[in-house]
């Protein structure tokens, strides 16, 4: 089969198209014929090392898994002899941050693991890049225990975490303010966001809300430059390190405090995760958002452009065909 192979870290250009051998299903998993996928934050992250530390997952000194891939949807075309909830012909999504293997034509996973059936108001382009960006911002949503009538402010409300976290804190009631920029003003309010700020034309700082719940979604904001806008209870949450990774430093002294804190989570996710999200994206109260395509031979030019930081959500790579 083809796919997406890198055998050292680096920049886009270490993840070559080359001829593999297909997978074969243990017992206990699937094959699954990849339809679509994405690149994201995560794939981009595990290609570079640009976080050492993350090299404890993937291998210190070269990748041990070489096709990378979070994210997926596609066809189950074999299941291993102890799988009883799915089905050859099932359409499914999930993601797999342990072994990865979406840029490919086709990839094992256990059944139990982060799977599930493609909703039936979904094609395989959008399933595909439902888990990412929602499973951090569920994770860190529910580490906040963020509860219904909170004020929540959103930064970098146009990334693939925060436009699902615009969608899944208006799930649970709250009341948010999302900054973004200004090409991207309409679409955010049309995810649900109840106050937008434009980065490019007001300050976020300079509002008079005070917030249960701060969310920065890109990490370019600060816990210091956002404490004065928190509650005296209120949490701080990036997805990045912060500045000489003081967000680590700050998740550990602040609950100390009594007072405004920072959290630094460590995300998870299972199959009962991906099944929530599935029955959000079923009730229409969530819905991926899709900024560009790109084919899975043009997969270095689709970290290129993830790189750049200008991306809106998600970014899909189309199977070969």
């Amino acid at each position: 089969m083809k796919a997406i192979v890198y055998t050292k870290y680096g920049p886009p250009e270490v993840a070559e198209l080359k001829e593999v051998a297909k997978p074969i299903p243990k017992d206990n998993e699937v094959l699954i014929k990849i339809h679509a996928s994405t690149v994201n934050r995560t794939d981009s992250g595990f290609r570079s090392a640009e976080y050492f530390i993350s090299r404890f997952w993937t291998g210190l000194m070269r990748p041990k898994n070489q096709i990378l891939g979070c994210e997926f949807a596609g066809t189950i075309e074999e299941i291993g002899k102890e799988v009883k909830s799915f089905k050859t012909g099932d359409k499914v999504f999930g993601y797999n941050d342990k072994t990865c293997g979406g840029h490919a034509e086709y990839l094992t996973m256990a059944a139990d693991d982060a799977i599930a059936h493609i909703p039936d108001n979904l094609n395989f382009d959008h399933a595909a890049a439902i888990t990412e960006g929602a499973h951090y911002a569920l994770n860190d949503i529910r580490a906040a225990k963020v509860e219904a009538g909170q004020n929540v402010l959103v930064y970098g409300a146009t990334g693939a975490i925060g436009s699902a976290a615009v969608q899944l804190l208006k799930h649970f009631g709250t009341h948010v303010s999302a900054v973004c920029n200004t090409k991207n003003v309409e679409l955010i309010k049309s995810l649900g966001a109840d106050t937008v700020i434009d980065y490019q034309t007001q300050d976020y700082t300079k509002t008079d809300r005070k917030f249960h719940f701060i969310f920065d979604a890109v990490g370019k904001s600060s816990f210091g430059k956002c404490k004065p806008l928190m509650t005296d209870k209120g949490i701080y949450i990036s997805t990045e390190l912060g500045k000489n990774a003081e967000n680590i430093f700050f998740a550990l002294i602040t609950p100390l405090w009594g007072g405004r804190k920072v959290l630094f989570p460590i995300p998870t996710i299972n199959q009962a995760d991906v099944n929530f999200l599935k029955e959000l994206v079923e009730k229409g109260e969530f819905k991926p958002v899709i900024d560009r395509y790109y084919k899975l031979e043009q997969v270095v030019d689709a970290y290129k452009y993830v790189e750049t930081g200008q991306k809106t959500a998600n970014v899909v790579i189309k199977a070969i065909e």
